[in-house]
């Protein structure tokens, strides 16, 4: 599995980031590329410590019997309900979003394990640095298939 920890997994996305222009349009779901950007800043934010979204009831309840999807080899699905405090409703500046993301995304890589978050994840819980790594990748993949980079 990738992990964003791994300097060549992290390379991939940057470029595949770089791919994407205001123009960008989705393949499912409602945000636009500018929102989608400010989305998984924001998903970065928790990851680093620098936000700490309330969990759910839902998540206390079944997220440690379902975290592994947030991690494993498969696919996240299409449509996936998110975390109510990232979903990104308001119009966002394209290239803006786009520096912001990127430079999230390389501070989390370059601070390394020892710098990711303890604060349990809002839906799944305590997720080790390992985890997040991982789920970080995952959840970059699933938003830039989206946009079909």
């Amino acid at each position: 599995m990738k992990n964003i920890f791994n300097q060549a997994d992290t390379t991939e996305i940057l470029n595949r980031i770089d791919k994407l222009s205001p123009n960008s349009r989705p393949q499912w779901g409602k945000m636009d590329v500018a929102q989608m950007l400010a989305h998984c800043s924001s998903f970065h934010d928790i990851a680093m410590g620098e936000t700490f979204p309330p969990r759910g009831w839902l998540g206390i309840l079944i997220g440690t019997f379902v975290k592994p999807i947030f991690y494993n080899d498969k696919s996240l699905a299409h449509n996936m309900s998110t975390i109510p405090t990232i979903m990104i409703v308001e119009e966002k500046e394209f290239e803006t979003e786009k520096g912001k993301l990127k430079q999230k995304i390389r501070t989390f890589q370059n601070n390394g394990p020892e710098k990711c978050t303890s604060h349990p994840h809002p839906f799944f819980g305590k997720l080790t640095p390992e985890q997040w790594g991982k789920g970080l990748y995952k959840h970059l993949d699933h938003h830039l298939n989206q946009f079909e980079v």
